[in-house]
């Protein structure tokens, strides 16, 4: 079987604050920059070439590397990301 292994690139996320805790200035930036709308207590609302995508109160948003945007739980953003 044909093994690929993820190129090293460096994208850009924020992580949605729990419910009821409020939203960093660059996370509030970084969702208005992006067309995301937002209710940070029941999470978000992004359009990618899959459909709606929803991003739960938690989850990351990431930027990827062609300038889209899409929702990541947090167990598999940190068996994927690092800090850069």
């Amino acid at each position: 079987m044909p093994m690929f292994r993820k190129l090293p690139v460096i994208i850009e996320a924020y992580r949605l604050p729990p419910a009821g805790q409020e939203p960093s200035d660059g996370l509030i930036f970084f969702l208005h920059d992006n067309g995301i709308q937002s209710d940070y207590d029941e999470g978000v609302s992004i359009e990618t070439l899959e459909g709606v995508m929803r991003g739960d109160p938690g989850d990351w948003i990431i930027k990827g590397v062609n300038g889209e945007c899409y929702p990541c739980k947090p167990d598999i953003f940190a068996k994927t990301y690092e800090p850069a």
